[in-house]
């Protein structure tokens, strides 16, 4: 048998079964307060680290950060954010961090309820290969009533444009040369991705290729409801729509006509449902959750004017115990601070800098 190529060495992950591991480096960024499903979380890092390399960079406070160690000592490689990087967004610290130390081009970036299989990661690291920047769409599983109420958000994404997932996978070289992303703002995957953008990056955004996320808990679920919309703030047009739709049920009622109601939440099910056929999403979205459209709708009307009150009230939203007050920034604004690099100079750079790191 001849030897494995360099870059994708062979590695074992079961009797008798040898399959090429990627040069990808997945970059788990994580804070927690207690170690609630460490065993279930070790087990997903370890059938990864049999695929791809995996860097923890863990915030969590230093009695938990120990047991993460004690946990995954010998699994992933387990880094402290760098003390150096400021910013009031610890993930983008985390991922910041992670990008830095990564050893291979191809960078998954995932939060720690997103669950990949081989078959998602290859096909990242293919489109990475094409693209700057690659958006997987996630899907819940479990699907309990707080995941099928907010599977409504997903469909109507998907049918209109993409979602936004809890994972982005990155060149790592275009990260790196524009100066990575801004960690002061709240809607940090939004900013990632106008980044790119704004750098003249391109992006990818497969409707069909599906990750798994485990569902938040309930609690969690209900004290995110403002704190998501207040993304919108980022993005005027959702944002005008949002706030439209409670005016528009007042008016409706006022006007005793509730067949204009039941038409409005007719129409939001059959623009669920196209985002849920697209890309084969049949296959991982059942068809109960066309239904929660109109109910995440109706969600998202009420959390819109709370999200726009806490803006002019309080001067932003509250995240990890501080306030933030920017989602995120726009792309004009991100280009007229991005400088350009010749492409002569990226070529030496990410040759000088992957050479450093293997």
């Amino acid at each position: 048998m001849s030897a494995p190529a360099r870059d994708e060495p062979a590695t074992a992950t079961g009797p008798g079964v040898r399959t090429p591991r990627l040069p990808v480096e997945y970059v788990l960024p994580l804070r927690c307060s207690d170690d609630t499903g460490l065993a279930e979380l070790t087990g997903y890092l370890r059938r990864l680290s049999h695929l791809v390399d995996v860097t923890v960079v863990d915030g969590s406070p230093p009695h938990v950060h120990d047991r993460h160690a004690a946990a995954w000592n010998g699994v992933v490689r387990h880094l402290p954010v760098d003390p150096a990087l400021r910013g009031i967004n610890g993930k983008v610290l985390g991922v910041l961090t992670g990008v830095a130390a990564a050893r291979h081009e191809h960078v998954v970036i995932a939060d720690d309820d997103v669950r990949y299989d081989e078959r998602a990661l290859r096909a990242v690291h293919r489109l990475l290969d094409e693209f700057d920047l690659v958006r997987p769409q996630n899907y819940f599983d479990p699907l309990p009533w707080h995941a099928w109420w907010d599977t409504g958000r997903t469909l109507l994404n998907r049918a209109l444009a993409a979602d936004w997932p809890g994972t982005l996978a990155v060149r790592r070289s275009t990260f790196r040369v524009m100066g990575g992303y801004d960690p002061d703002v709240l809607f940090e995957n939004l900013e990632l991705v106008r980044t790119v953008r704004a750098y003249g990056g391109t992006e990818s955004a497969p409707a069909w290729l599906f990750v798994r996320r485990l569902p938040p808990t309930a609690a969690h679920f209900r004290g995110q409801r403002v704190r998501q919309a207040y993304d919108d703030l980022a993005q005027p047009g959702r944002l005008l729509v949002s706030l439209a739709v409670l005016p528009g049920v007042a008016v409706a009622l006022a006007a005793r006509r509730p067949g204009l109601l039941l038409t409005a939440a007719a129409t939001a099910v059959a623009v669920a449902e196209v985002g849920r056929r697209r890309g084969g999403g049949t296959r991982v979205f059942p068809a109960r959750t066309s239904l929660a459209a109109p109910v995440w709708l109706l969600e998202r009307g009420l959390c819109s004017w709370l999200a726009v009150g806490g803006r002019l009230l309080r001067g932003g939203v509250r995240y990890a115990g501080r306030r933030i007050r920017r989602p995120a920034h726009s792309t004009r604004v991100l280009r007229r601070r991005l400088t350009p690099v010749e492409p002569s100079d990226l070529v030496a750079w990410v040759a000088t800098d992957l050479t450093r790191h293997t």
